[in-house]
């Protein structure tokens, strides 16, 4: 069996990619990327979700293949993407396509973060004949980044009680190769989440443990955190993608809690602890 990865020089990509070796099997692997040269070990191809024609070749004799999305938070850009590799891969003959996805994904239009993944699922179940969904919550690195930046004001701020059950790349990573290597998947939408849902007192609570100093947890309005985010010099686009994220937290899209990790990996998932407290060893 050959089994692609489709974005295979992002850091999920990467660590798909390694897993999948680690596992072996015996099957082969093909690693795509629009910058072939950063990958080692397993066969490169060239392939730029913005040039369609580039996928088609890439995905050329695959049995499986995950289609990872870019990280072009444009808005529309990653559902124009999505669709045009998922076509690429149908035409290629691939037989079975995995996307991963995110939590609470519904229906969602352009100019929101969420439209891409919605675009993504629906032309993924519409159009190919074999599929399987990978839906992620919030990475827990991501947090963990947050807390870090935000121990020196003494707060973490948030736009509610933004109930998540953060995920480790690591664990996603390994939860996808799971699926790609054995069978039973097809037609499944899974939830990729942590061992526990943590709200923000909980995990202001966790931080000020590991770190050590008080940490404390403060509700604020959108408009105070897209002021405090632009002074920041953060862009545009990334100012709206983190506040509508803050605002899906509240919502409850993240507040989902499975054992999916653990039975597509075989592994029990790290917790928000474990992640902060390994970045500080």
């Amino acid at each position: 069996m050959r089994i692609g990865v489709s974005g295979a020089s992002g850091k999920l990509g990467g660590a798909i990619v390694e897993e999948l070796q680690e596992r072996g099997a015996g099957h082969d692997l093909v690693a795509i990327s629009r910058s072939p040269d950063k990958i080692t070990g397993v066969e490169a191809r060239a392939g730029d979700y913005d040039q369609p024609d580039t996928l088609l070749q890439a995905y050329s004799g695959l049995d499986r293949l995950i289609i990872i999305p870019s990280a072009d938070m444009r808005p529309g850009v990653r559902g124009v993407q999505l669709k045009a590799a998922i076509d690429a891969a149908v035409k290629a003959g691939v037989g079975h396509i995995y996307l991963t996805s995110a939590a609470g994904t519904r229906q969602a239009a352009v100019p929101t973060v969420g439209e891409s993944y919605w675009t993504g699922e629906q032309h993924l179940i519409r159009n190919a004949s074999r599929w399987t969904i990978l839906r992620m919550n919030y990475y827990a690195e991501s947090m963990v980044d947050e807390i870090l930046s935000s121990q020196g004001q003494g707060v973490l701020a948030g736009l509610g009680d933004e109930r998540v059950a953060f995920v480790s790349r690591d664990d996603l990573a390994a939860a996808a190769a799971g699926a790609l290597l054995t069978d039973g998947h097809a037609g499944a939408i899974y939830n990729a989440t942590g061992p526990a849902v943590i709200s923000g007192t909980e995990r202001a609570a966790i931080a000020s443990e590991i770190l050590g100093r008080p940490l404390g947890w403060i509700v604020i309005g959108p408009d105070q955190l897209r002021h405090g985010l632009t002074q920041a010099g953060l862009p545009a686009e990334i100012i709206d993608a983190i506040v509508e994220i803050k605002t899906t937290f509240v919502q409850g899209y993240f507040d989902v809690l499975t054992t999916d990790v653990q039975r597509l990996s075989g592994r029990a998932p790290k917790s928000l602890r474990e992640a902060l407290t390994s970045r500080q060893a």
